[in-house]
């Protein structure tokens, strides 16, 4: 029986209600797509609990949490001590996401970039990679995470990525990594596969995003971490190598970055 090439699936959402009657079977055909590892975000600190007993019950599943940029203005402010509470559990992986949207939110940009580098301080004294969310706003976010790195050197995901080159540059001159969606899958998506194809592999991480942005040929329908494997396998077409050798290069860079999730099976 061939081997099922192991990729993790870096960014997803299995509190949402999309999965909540079968979570169970979507973690199980996860993992029979080689989707061994799946790190899901909470978007708001008061649902932190549920997320919480979601890597508590599923062994392949981790979390993260923090407040998205477009509920900032709906949430208490952010606090870096709540967060660094959090982290002190042990499937806890990452603080966000965070980060700026101005696409639909940018009346509320004051309160997401004070919101933004307080979760810059929480991945600080955490010691863990920073989750970024990005839109509309590449200028702004590449002047706070510029000025933020010069203030105390952080790690950082710019998750989902789908902004320009500028941005891209900025993320990678900062030592940052790059997450490919089914975004980058899309038929029309070529510009953003050019960014990919310009990026060092080593700093490239693959996601769902789920239950959003399918990629092909699930384009449309709920998006799950099965479904990573489509992706990755459009990566590995990007760099012109195998899918194999993909999966283990950013198997790779998700242990560098995601050091606490790596080290888990050592734990158990």
């Amino acid at each position: 029986m061939p081997h099922t090439p192991e990729i993790t699936d870096s960014h997803c959402h299995l509190d949402f209600p999309d999965f909540a009657e079968e979570l169970p079977d979507v973690v199980g055909r996860a993992v029979a797509a080689g989707v061994t590892r799946m790190v899901t975000i909470c978007t708001r600190l008061r649902n932190e609990p549920q997320v919480r007993t979601i890597a508590e019950t599923h062994a392949p599943v981790f979390y993260a949490a923090g407040t998205h940029p477009m509920s900032a203005a709906e949430e208490p402010m952010i606090r870096v001590e709540d967060l660094v509470a959090l982290a002190r559990h042990p499937k806890f992986v990452g603080i966000g996401e965070s980060g700026l949207d101005y696409h639909y939110t940018a009346d509320t940009k004051d309160v997401q970039q004070q919101s933004l580098r307080l979760h810059i301080e929480a991945a600080r004294k955490t010691a863990l990679p920073l989750i970024i969310h990005a839109r509309a706003a590449d200028q702004d976010m590449a002047r706070i995470l510029t000025e933020e790195h010069r203030a105390g050197a952080f790690a950082c995901v710019m998750h989902c990525f789908s902004s320009g080159a500028a941005l891209a540059e900025t993320a990678l001159d900062l030592g940052f990594y790059l997450s490919m969606s089914g975004i980058a899958a899309f038929p029309k998506s070529q510009d953003l596969r050019d960014i990919f194809a310009a990026a060092p592999l080593e700093r490239i991480l693959v996601e769902t995003d789920a239950p959003y942005l399918a990629p092909p040929p699930h384009r449309g329908r709920r998006n799950e971490p099965a479904y990573t494997a489509h992706t990755a396998r459009k990566g590995a077409e990007i760099f012109g190598i195998d899918y194999a050798d993909f999966a283990t290069r950013t198997q790779e860079n998700f242990n560098r970055l995601f050091v606490k999730a790596a080290t888990w099976n050592a734990q158990v």
